[in-house]
């Protein structure tokens, strides 16, 4: 039996995300700020691409506000910034995925590209 995964940290361990995903919680968008060429070379199963410069309109006009979101990039201080841009855009419910996208390959979890 899968244990009821913990609600959404402001930082998450990809353990966070997996036990989240492995439950089958659907409310939760996984977004890749990385540029398209890294996004189309690996990453997280299920990860949408939003490079920082899109990232906040995208985010407006597919995602309402409280939606869950994890985001991780290529640097933990490029992740941060993006997650601080997202909740001056009113997301309250975002996430910065602690390690990436190298975390969760070092997890063994499950990667395109």
């Amino acid at each position: 039996m899968i244990p009821i995964p913990q609600p959404l940290k402001s930082k998450s361990e990809v353990s966070d995300l997996k036990q989240r995903l492995d439950w089958g919680e659907p409310a939760l968008t996984i977004i890749d700020i990385r540029d398209r060429a890294a996004f189309n070379n690996s990453h997280i199963t299920g990860a949408t691409s939003f490079p920082m410069d899109e990232l906040v309109n995208r985010a407006l006009n597919n995602f309402e506000l409280e939606r869950d979101i994890y985001v991780y990039g290529a640097t933990e201080k490029e992740t941060g910034l993006a997650v601080n841009r997202l909740r001056g855009a009113g997301y309250e419910n975002v996430a910065q995925l602690v390690g990436g996208l190298k975390a969760w390959k070092a997890a063994g979890y499950p990667v395109e590209g």
